[in-house]
Order: C-alpha cells, then sequence, then structure tokens
C-alpha cells in the first residue's frame, strides 16, 4: 500500500486535528504517500484532494475543528454518489482511506469497504461518546470540560440569586455529556433519553432539598431528553422557585482540545495508519482501558453503547 487518504466528516469535534496528525506522520514516517480530502464525503466526490506532508500538520494538534473541514453529504447516502466516489479514489490512485467521524460517517465507511472491498479503517471522532467499540470518542473529554466550565460558573449565579438553573447540553439521542457533567458538576438532577424520569419527582426533591437549607440548585437536561425551557417552566410552576434555563449549545463542539484528547486522538490516528499500512480493512480503532484495540465496522455499527447505571445512582446519593 504506497498511497492512502484521510477524511473528516460529519460533526466537527475536537481533537480531530491531532488524529489528522497522527495519521499523517505515522504513514509517512512507514514510507507511504498521505492525501487528505476537504468537506470528507463531498470531497470526495467532488475530488478536493492535496498532496500532505509532515508541514501539512504542523501547528494543528492544540487547534480546535478539522482543519481537513468537514461536510454533511446527502449524495453520499445514494449508491450513485458511493460510486462516483469511488471512481475519484481510484483514478487518483488512493490505496486505502481513513475516516475519522461518528457513526454516520463511520455507516458510509463500512459502505465503501462491504460493497467495493476498498481498504478502510474508521476512527472515532465525536463528542457524544455512543460509538461502540471504544472507551472514548475524539472530542468527549473536551466537550465534558467546556460544558463543566460553564455549569462552575452557572452555580454560582444560581447560589448568589438562590436559583434553580436548568442547563441543556448536547445530547439528541444520548445522555453522556449530560451525566458526565452533571456529576462532575454536581448537579441536583440529570435528564436524558435513555432513563424515564418525573418532573413532580424532582420537583419534590428540590422543595425537600430547600427545608435541609439549600437556596440553589442546578439540574443538567441532554438536548434530547427536554428542552431546558420547558423543564425551567415547569419547575417554576410547581416549586414556586425562582428558575432560569441555559443552553449551551454548539460552544461544546469547538475550543481547544484537553490533553486527554490531544493523546487519544494522536494514538487513534497512529493506530488507524499502521492497521491499514498493514494489510487490514473493514474496522475501527478504538481504546479500551489503556489499551489500542481494534473492532469490525459490522460490530460497532450493530452494537448499542449504554450509559453506566451506576453513575445515574451515584449522582442520585450524591444529591441528597
Amino acid at each position: 500500500m504506497k498511497k492512502i487518504a484521510v477524511i473528516t466528516s460529519g460533526g466537527d469535534s475536537p481533537g480531530m486535528n491531532a488524529a489528522v496528525r497522527g495519521v499523517v506522520r505515522t504513514a509517512l514516517a512507514r514510507g507511504a504517500e498521505v492525501f487528505g480530502f476537504h468537506h470528507g464525503y463531498r470531497g470526495i466526490i467532488s475530488e478536493e484532494i492535496f498532496p500532505m506532508n509532515t508541514n501539512s500538520v504542523g501547528g494543528i494538534i492544540s487547534q480546535g475543528g478539522t482543519m481537513l473541514r468537514t461536510a454533511r453529504c446527502p449524495e453520499f447516502r445514494e449508491k450513485a454518489g458511493r460510486d462516483q466516489a469511488i471512481e475519484v479514489l481510484r483514478e487518483n490512485d488512493i490505496d486505502g482511506l481513513i475516516v475519522i467521524g461518528g457513526d454516520g460517517s463511520l455507516t458510509g465507511a463500512r459502505a465503501l469497504h462491504e460493497e467495493y472491498s476498498f481498504p478502510i479503517i474508521g476512527v472515532p471522532g465525536s463528542i457524544d461518546n455512543d460509538i461502540a467499540g471504544t472507551d472514548f470518542s475524539i472530542g468527549f473529554d473536551t466537550a465534558v470540560n467546556t460544558a463543566l466550565g460553564a455549569i462552575d460558573k452557572i452555580r454560582d449565579t444560581a447560589y448568589s440569586h438562590e436559583r434553580v438553573f436548568v442547563v441543556e447540553v448536547m445530547g439528541r439521542a444520548n445522555g453522556f455529556i449530560a451525566l458526565e457533567v452533571a456529576l462532575s458538576g454536581g448537579a441536583e438532577a440529570v435528564l436524558i433519553p435513555e432513563v424515564p424520569f418525573s418532573l413532580l419527582e424532582i420537583c419534590e426533591n428540590l422543595r425537600q432539598a430547600r427545608v435541609r437549607g439549600k437556596r440553589s440548585s442546578v439540574i443538567v437536561v441532554a438536548e434530547g431528553a427536554a428542552r431546558a425551557g420547558d423543564i425551567k417552566d415547569f419547575v417554576q410552576k410547581n416549586t414556586g422557585f425562582e428558575a432560569r434555563e441555559s443552553v449551551l449549545g454548539h460552544i461544546q463542539r469547538g475550543g481547544s482540545p484537553t490533553s486527554f484528547d490531544r493523546v487519544l486522538a494522536l494514538r487513534l490516528g497512529s493506530h488507524a495508519a499502521n492497521r491499514l499500512l498493514s494489510g487490514f480493512t473493514g474496522e475501527m480503532v478504538g481504546v479500551d482501558g489503556s489499551r489500542l484495540c481494534h473492532h469490525p465496522l459490522s460490530y460497532v455499527l450493530s452494537t448499542e453503547r449504554t450509559v453506566d447505571p451506576d453513575k445515574l445512582l451515584l449522582l442520585e446519593m450524591m444529591a441528597q
């Protein structure tokens, strides 16, 4: 394998640049040529290809976002779009592809591998941390720390004004960010899509906490579970406590990656390049504890990653 390419696809996540750096410098060290495509699968279809060298990835390890840029690509969901993409890859003599992204991006990688027998390795890049086959995906730690910094500041004003604050974090289909932030931020409650909740019970807990002398509270809600404004209105109406809402939004996607995410991304990018250049394909690389690992894309995309129920129990105890 002499020429490989790398893309970042789907939603951006802090640390993607470090992963690209890991891919490029590892492949170059093994004597391979490396090419990048701008704008993910859309860039492959439109042939936005360019050569990469060691200088291409210099100084990017601390930068958020992705220097390769990214885009959604509805055309790639259709067979005709994938036919066009594989034609571009073959016309440019690309021997293998590394895809950095979330479940949608990995689904596209699996299609290229299974439909065309094209050599491909996936790297999990998603702030949601909902990808099976790895304990952590690139960007999750940074997103949690970004949200935590905001919640720490919000708690200060909640305490000063003796208010309830409802803070909405990202997580359309899962509560990984919400649960992690709620635990580390000392929240009184968390609402996530995976677990049913009773707003009346939450309100009663807030009233009991007020009796015990707690004058302010923070409720963390994943965007897929409910809207912060609706929860705020319900709490205010059913407790009589003054309440406010705060939606953190896309600030969780940006910013300089944490040390954890930088090292994780470098390791995964390098591991992906090594696996691809060693003849492996149809896999996603990941981490199991402190060890690097790899799993078939078919397993990754057919397995649901679930929140840890012990963390939910711990939150309940800590909120007393």
